[in-house]
């Protein structure tokens, strides 16, 4: 249960990263609130996670599912650059999300 935690606890930081450009310095009360919402999901599942998973890589999955979601959308609906070396590194991201799933003990 503890990587589903951790998934769902990344798809949240995209939610809240991608919000944060929506809030107009948190002006726009709506999404404001939800992006706030989706913070306090994302924190709440990232410590459920952490019951049984290790710290160090808890930390980096939830960080690293974040960088990729808010990535690919700024590229896809953004219009963000989207060269070969920055899905290269993007990919060399999910390539470490991966390790750290194999090596986990839990």
């Amino acid at each position: 249960m503890s990587w589903f935690y951790l998934v769902v606890a990344g798809l949240l930081e995209v939610a809240w990263a991608v919000g944060l450009k929506y809030t107009e310095g948190f002006t726009r009360p709506v999404v404001s609130g939800f992006t706030l919402l989706a913070m306090l999901g994302s924190v709440g599942m990232l410590g459920l996670a952490l019951k049984d998973l290790p710290l160090g890589t808890a930390y980096a999955v939830w960080t690293g599912i974040g960088t990729i979601g808010t990535a690919v959308f700024g590229m896809w609906l953004l219009g963000e650059p989207a060269g070969a070396l920055r899905i290269g590194s993007i990919g060399l991201i999910a390539l470490g999300i991966i390790g750290l799933k194999i090596l986990s003990p839990a």
